[in-house]
């Protein structure tokens, strides 16, 4: 029998739900709630597809040219992404994680950025999956266990659907301020304000959208959590939220997700991206320091 390309499953239940969490990446690779999967799912002899659920660490997106240069140093990075030349989605996103607690419904996985080439800094990284009554809830901590402060930004790419629904039949929902417009390589190059294409504060339909796009400006509610909300046609509805330090959401469609048709992408980032060298909401973690973040997934029947 071959081995799981996605490294070990780690399963939680509870008593409405389940989750599969892959040890690759500490990738969300399944999540259920009744008999509804929220995350589409993907074959057991693949390997993760486009990003599907992973952590993305110490950067999100992309790094053009895997060049950056912040504080009078200038890094280059190995590039990740052939096809446009840059760097992309950090340096974990084919780690296998280890586990350091599990429970019938939570696991915590842990895995290390090591000083490597581009990157002459040291972190430890660890992820919580937590399962909910109707979802999961995710904490992230990261620490600087180098002698030298640290520039870090946390991403993660959960894909979501309705299994008993077309994803092209659902309804994206997103209050935001501005869009960042991209080049031909997937860059960003403007921050600008919503036009029709990208304005997704009344509920639009997915198979009507094309999207690759960060968004921002995407106020808080009382409980200091940005939302995105898909919609099924019969009313449910699913939320992605993040808390304090995500200030972005990147939106992608995809119809290359083995199995589906059409998949979405709703990521929740704390920093554009190339943000290693614009510097824009760039954390950068003190000897010792640690930074904590947390988002999750909820269905509302």
């Amino acid at each position: 029998m071959s081995a799981d390309p996605t490294g070990h499953r780690f399963t939680l239940r509870s008593g409405r739900g389940s989750a599969e969490i892959a040890q690759v990446g500490a990738a969300l690779r399944a999540l259920r709630v009744g008999d509804v999967d929220l995350v589409p799912r993907y074959a057991d002899d693949l390997p993760t597809p486009a990003a599907s659920g992973v952590v993305l660490v110490p950067w999100p997106n992309r790094i053009r040219d895997g060049l950056w240069t912040q504080r009078g140093q200038t890094y280059q990075l190995a590039i990740s992404e052939p096809k446009f030349g840059n760097a992309s989605h950090g340096l974990l996103r084919f780690t296998p994680y280890r586990p350091v607690a599990t429970s019938a419904d939570a696991v915590t996985l842990a895995a290390a950025v090591v000083p490597q080439t581009g990157y002459p800094f040291h972190l430890e990284t660890r992820v919580t999956y937590t399962l909910t009554d109707a979802g999961i809830a995710v904490e992230h901590e990261i620490v600087n266990v180098g002698a030298a402060a640290a520039p870090v930004a946390v991403g993660i790419h959960p894909y979501l659907c309705f299994s008993d629904a077309a994803t092209a039949d659902l309804r994206l929902e997103l209050d935001a301020a501005s869009w960042f417009r991209l080049d031909e390589r997937n860059l960003p190059i403007a921050e600008e304000p919503l036009d029709e294409e990208h304005d997704l504060r009344v509920p639009r339909r997915v198979g009507d959208l094309a999207l690759d796009a960060a968004f921002t400006g995407i106020p808080r509610g009382a409980d200091g959590l940005i939302r995105a909300i898909l919609h099924a046609p019969d009313g449910r509805r699913v939320e992605l939220w993040a808390g304090e330090g995500f200030e972005y959401l990147q939106l992608f469609t995809t119809d290359r997700y083995p199995g589906h048709d059409l998949a979405l992408a709703i990521e929740p980032m704390t920093a554009p991206a190339d943000s290693l060298n614009s510097g824009r909401d760039l954390r950068w973690l003190e000897p010792g320091e640690a930074w904590h973040l947390r988002w999750g997934i909820t269905l509302h029947a």
